[in-house]
């Protein structure tokens, strides 16, 4: 019994590994919308048996990162419309909420912490040639950082799955030009930090709204991928993809 128990813990450590490893490659842009992955290969590459890179891969799937089809594959997931906007109605929802409570409760470190954080979004996001996973692992955080300043946790957790799957449609592509650092971090946060609980809900909705927005805009050529590759797991999808991508200006929202 302990064998078996000492086994299934090392088996399952092994998939959380994979998991990470895949997961991170996604958000890098190293393993883009659309690219094929074979099991096989990932698992002689980690030195891993089959069942816990697979096991890896269901539960990337279940978040909506990867998707299958019996003998074409898996690959990362091509996203429709439809699930773009759905999974921003829900955001709005959560993060509305999120702003509304940060401005009754949120310390008055808190406040200064977010402001902090939003200047270096802010100016990361308008570096073409900056580091992609920093920008996204800080974009998550000040987001994550409103939620934390809630105290519920309930909305925490919401929140945080909620992002796991958007931030694979993030900085999809960058402009091939600098441009000078926005504000749009930096003026939702003092409207927060103010402390007005309906005007910083507002002014959530409508940062919502805008990244809603700029993120239909760079995806849509992978929506027209998918209406006619949907089916089909061709090899060269993402590339096809990467060059009509190209110059959108990528802003998470």
């Amino acid at each position: 019994m302990k064998t078996s128990r000492s086994h299934s813990n090392s088996r399952e450590s092994l998939a959380g590994e994979a998991y990470v490893i895949v997961r991170e490659r996604i958000l890098r842009g190293e393993l883009p919308i659309g690219n094929v992955i074979s099991r096989r290969k990932l698992a002689a590459e980690l030195g891993m048996s089959l069942l816990p890179v697979s096991e890896a891969f269901q539960r990337l799937e279940f978040e909506g990162l990867l998707e299958s089809r019996p003998r074409a594959g898996t690959r990362v997931r091509i996203p429709n419309e439809q699930d773009v906007r759905g999974h921003y109605v829900l955001r709005q929802a959560l993060e509305a909420e999120a702003a509304r409570l940060f401005a009754e409760v949120a310390t008055a470190g808190e406040r200064v912490e977010l402001q902090k954080l939003a200047a270096r979004v802010d100016m990361l996001s308008a570096q073409t040639d900056g580091d992609r996973f920093l920008y996204l692992s800080l974009h998550e955080k000040l987001h994550r950082r409103i939620a934390e300043g809630t105290r519920c946790q309930p909305l925490v957790d919401a929140i945080e799955k909620n992002h796991v799957l958007a931030l694979t449609w993030l900085c999809v592509a960058r402009s091939s030009s600098a441009s000078q650092p926005g504000r749009g971090h930096r003026n939702l946060v003092e409207i927060l930090v103010k402390g007005e609980p309906v005007v910083a809900a507002e002014a959530m909705r409508a940062h919502i709204n805008s990244a809603l927005e700029n993120t239909l805009r760079r995806l849509e050529p992978y929506f027209k991928l998918r209406e006619t590759n949907g089916t089909t797991y061709a090899r060269g999808l993402s590339q096809a993809a990467a060059h009509p991508a190209a110059g959108l200006v990528a802003d998470a929202g």
